[in-house]
């Protein structure tokens, strides 16, 4: 009698490590999405910005996305708790909006004009010209990243 509520204890106690486990697994493929999202921006962020401008424009990109992080992370926290069905449509809005910038993308690069690729020919000649500050061209470069990883991490 002794010997089978010892085993039924430790069946008990794999059952309970077994979803701790399970649990785990899950919480760690959720912190490495929202951890991961950074290595494409970062990559990304600095294409096009001068070789001594790329630590101060990673830094303020950095900042933003830890902002993002500071707000986004507790309210998803927050939203799951207190609203889970809100989360499904949320997640679809956020789909949406991705597919949109995606067909934007393709649509810019096999519909632009001759004037805006000359447009894109003076910026590259601004890039290569070190008298040109292109402080402003830097803001715009941060602010979209920053937006960007706000999008992928709420998604």
């Amino acid at each position: 009698m002794a010997g089978s509520s010892l085993l039924v204890l430790l069946d008990d106690i794999a059952a309970v490590l077994d979803d701790v486990a399970l649990m785990t697994k899950m919480a760690a493929k959720k912190t490495a999405g929202v951890l991961g999202d950074d290595l494409a921006l970062n990559a990304q962020q600095v294409t096009g910005v001068r070789a001594e401008r790329e630590i101060p424009v990673v830094w303020a990109v950095a900042k933003g996305s830890f902002r993002n992080k500071l707000v986004l992370v507790p309210a998803a926290l927050a939203i799951s708790a207190l609203a889970p069905w809100l989360v499904t449509p949320l997640l679809m809005i956020g789909g949406a909006y991705l597919c949109f910038e995606g067909f934007e993308k393709l649509a810019h690069k096999y519909l632009h004009s001759a004037e805006e690729a000359a447009g894109h020919s003076e910026t590259l000649q601004a890039l290569a010209d070190p008298q040109v500050d292109l402080v402003a061209f830097e803001k715009d470069k941060i602010k979209g990243a920053i937006r960007t990883d706000f999008i992928l991490l709420s998604y």
